[in-house]
């Protein structure tokens, strides 16, 4: 199994892959990967085969706190595999939770710590559960309260990538959608309704789009605030502004989507921006903000668009962590 290559895993790249590795985003024609999870109703499937660890292997260190890890002299794991060392008593962990988590990096050969997410998110990092991540597949299938070690093999982040350990704690599941205090509705801007999950509808207004983006919360979270160039985990619903045709939505997928706020349309990187988690909005973006004369998959050219966003989570950028 291969995960999301990276091009470089040195310390600085190894932080933009634990508070940035992203899958998709909403300014791709292509909308992110979903991950099924599962192959059998019922039955999670981890992604990592469950495997004693090696002789010489110990982890150190109180659940949700900074650990010591001790490896083998010359580490080389040769497969993907997890073990449990701490079997949590919580709810199992299934692929689209989203979760606070602690994560530890370590270079399996030289025993160096690369990684320590406690030092920027100390009460557990926000994390989206993702086979194709190594911080998901770290814990998925795991419950709450666990803590595993996974080892991942040279290669397996990328071509050239050296081999990595990387403890986890389960701390915490998050809700998947925003449960901020409601906001009354703003006139003049899209109405909004909800199923039982969360999922929106949205009613276009009848009258010219705006000139310039329209932001305005449904909700408003006491969480952390995105700043620019954070990585936010989302669900969102995407609408033209003329029809109300949806054209992507994390709903449909069946599970949140995780990106950077540097990676979408300028619009909706307005929407995140300055946002805290919990929170809901709705934004209406012109085609200046959105794609312009460019048609995008089944956007047209110089459409506006409507989002609606839960805000569930934030992973701050190496530059703005505290």
């Amino acid at each position: 199994m291969r995960f999301r290559p990276f091009a470089s895993l040195s310390v600085a790249a190894v932080a933009a892959l634990l508070l940035a590795g992203c899958a998709g985003s909403p300014d791709q024609a292509q909308t992110p990967d979903a991950t099924t999870g599962t192959a059998d109703a019922g039955q999670c499937q981890a992604p990592l085969a469950e495997a004693p660890a090696p002789e010489g292997l110990t982890v150190a260190g109180d659940f949700s706190s900074t650990v010591e890890v001790t490896l083998p002299d010359a580490y080389a794991p040769a497969e993907l595999q997890r073990t449990t060392l701490i079997e949590g008593a919580g709810e199992q962990v299934q692929a689209g939770d989203v979760l606070k988590a602690n994560f530890t990096l370590v270079d399996a050969a030289s025993g160096a710590v690369q990684l320590q997410s406690i030092d920027s998110a100390p009460d557990g990092m926000d994390t989206l559960i993702s086979s194709q991540q190594i911080f998901g597949a770290s814990l998925q299938c795991a419950t709450i309260g666990s803590r595993t070690v996974s080892s991942f093999p040279a290669g397996a982040l990328g071509d050239g990538s050296p081999a990595f350990v990387l403890i986890a704690d389960a701390i915490e599941e998050l809700p998947t959608r925003a449960e901020g205090a409601e906001v009354a509705p703003v006139e003049g801007m899209p109405t909004v309704t909800f199923a039982d999950d969360g999922a929106p509808t949205i009613t276009v207004p009848g009258t010219p789009a705006p000139a310039e983006t329209r932001v305005e919360n449904l909700r408003k979270g006491t969480g952390d605030v995105v700043n620019p160039g954070d990585t936010v985990i989302v669900q969102y619903t995407g609408v033209l502004y003329d029809g109300g045709t949806v054209f992507d939505s994390s709903w449909d997928r069946g599970e949140p989507a995780q990106f950077a706020t540097t990676g979408v349309v300028p619009g909706f990187k307005k929407a995140l921006e300055g946002q805290t988690v919990g929170s809901q909005v709705v934004a209406v973006i012109p085609a200046v903000d959105g794609y312009g004369d460019q048609a995008s998959g089944s956007i047209p050219a110089n459409s506006a668009l409507v989002f609606v966003v839960d805000i569930l989570g934030v992973q701050h950028a190496p530059e703005a962590a505290q």
